[in-house]
């Protein structure tokens, strides 16, 4: 962000040459950032864990600005086509994760105990990257808009406006699906 001006890395050489190909590798994610109320949030992930030069600053809870995730993005020519991570796998480390963003004690317990409580079993290293294959396409394709790749894109509300999905269901198909629909009764 610092020496271009955009998360978007795009280093080809003419950015106007469409045949151009260049991949970046993006590896330096902030773990946390601070919302609109002052409070740190995580910047894409709570499940990633950081670099292993962070988690001394994560276990204490200090350093937070600098503390860097474990993340990682492939870009081509300024446009994300994969992204992951590694997930944190420490019990102990995901608690403070949790306690930085303020979660309670009785929160953290009450969404994440679960997990937790698995994690303690033991959970080997684990990560992965997500390709977004219709991405690579718009982009080899020079088409401005993922949409134009998409055999089936939905619109802006989620619908697919070729077949009308999704539409309304029969009663025989609720029937069939053991589906019951029913109406909230109003507290008065």
């Amino acid at each position: 962000m610092e020496k271009y001006g955009t998360d978007k890395p795009d280093l080809r050489a003419d950015k106007e040459d469409k045949d151009l190909l260049a991949f970046a590798w993006v590896v330096d994610f902030p773990m946390f950032e601070k919302d609109d109320k002052g409070k740190w949030t995580f910047t894409h992930n709570p499940f990633s864990t950081t670099k292993p030069e962070s988690m001394k600053d994560l276990m204490a809870k200090t350093n937070i600005e600098n503390i860097m995730a474990a993340q990682y993005d492939l870009a081509l020519n300024g446009n994300e086509a994969g992204g992951g991570s590694i997930r944190n796998h420490r019990p102990e480390a995901l608690r403070k994760v949790l306690e930085i963003m303020d979660f309670s004690d009785e929160k953290i317990e009450r969404e994440y105990g679960h997990m937790l409580k698995a994690f303690e079993t033991g959970v080997p290293p684990h990560g992965g990257i997500a390709w977004g294959l219709d991405r690579l396409i718009m982009i080899l394709e020079n088409e401005p808009n993922i949409r134009e790749v998409i055999a089936f894109a939905k619109n802006g509300e989620g619908k697919d406006l070729m077949i009308n999905a999704p539409g309304p269901v029969s009663a025989e198909q609720l029937r069939d699906l053991r589906i019951e629909i029913k109406q909230k009764k109003e507290n008065k």
